[in-house]
């Protein structure tokens, strides 16, 4: 039901909320009388969701600076928040590109997409489910995956031995201030955005371009200071930075690259976006390094 609830909502707080309020309403319902618990409940947790979407978006408006969702670990058994993410369908659907592109969806049609995409519903299930015709459920899902088709889409599928060694060649010269080595490894139309959320210093806007990227990531970098460390590990199904000290997570950054080198980087660094990442990390003996 989280795996709903977060596609929904693009944030695991919201999730989280939205998944105490259905336990609620299951407690307070004759259960005996409920035929298939999992459908009600995906029932109670979508359209939760729908409704808690309108008001999400409303202070979406007024957020500081760039909104990103949030992140959440991946890849091992005990990150299981997600569901199963076994196939590029799976890791496709709670991917940021694709979180960030639901936005631009009616509630209504990113119901009907995620139901039907991510869960394998039928049209006719999804109906049942959000409270519509068969008719309708269609129209909606089809829609939504016509809008998602016609969108830009920079990620690429993941080299993760090249993604790692770019990465890591990245990590030296950010660390090192080499703004001429750095810009070796990014596109010429890069673009970089990073969602502070008022809380920390970020950069409120999109940058782009190789100079001013690789200028302010050095930057970022500094900010930091000693003691923070950078390790591999897996979000959102895909391969991600996270930097870390004794007091938790700093930030996840996922890098995107193509041809001409990395094309995009979105970095969380809001604390409130970080804290479930966080007591994932404390299920585990440090940071879980991916074994490619």
């Amino acid at each position: 039901m989280f795996g709903i609830a977060y596609r929904m909502m693009g944030t695991a707080t919201d999730a989280e909320e939205i998944l105490q309020d259905a336990w609620l309403r299951w407690q307070a319902t004759d259960q005996d009388s409920v035929r298939d618990p999992d459908a009600y409940l995906a029932r109670v947790v979508t359209n939760l969701s729908i409704k808690q979407l309108t008001s999400a978006r409303a202070r979406r408006e007024t957020y500081v600076g760039e909104w990103l969702p949030e992140p959440v670990l991946s890849g091992r058994t005990e990150f299981d928040e997600l569901g199963p993410l076994d196939v590029v369908a799976e890791r496709e659907s709670v991917s940021f590109a694709l979180l960030l592109v639901l936005e631009r969806l009616t509630p209504a049609e990113r119901a009907a997409y995620v139901l039907k995409e991510a869960f394998g519903y039928s049209h006719r299930e999804v109906a049942e489910l959000i409270g519509t015709t068969e008719v309708n459920a269609r129209q909606l899902a089809s829609r939504a995956a016509k809008r998602i088709a016609a969108e830009p889409r920079r990620d690429q599928p993941v080299d993760r031995a090249g993604w790692r060694e770019l990465v890591e060649r990245f990590i030296a010269a950010a660390r090192l201030g080499e703004i001429e080595e750095l810009e070796k490894l990014l596109a010429g139309d890069v673009v970089s955005r990073a969602d502070g959320g008022g809380k920390v210093i970020a950069a409120r806007n999109a940058l782009v371009g190789k100079e001013r990227v690789a200028r302010y990531l050095v930057g970022v970098i500094e900010r930091f200071g000693g003691g923070i460390e950078a390790g591999f590990a897996e979000a959102n199904g895909r391969p991600a930075l996270v930097a870390f000290g004794p007091d938790g997570v700093h930030a996840v950054c996922f890098i995107e690259f193509g041809a001409e080198g990395i094309t995009d980087l979105r970095l969380v660094m809001n604390p409130d976006k970080l804290t479930l990442a966080a007591r994932q990390l404390s299920r585990i003996d440090g940071l879980p390094d991916l074994n490619w």
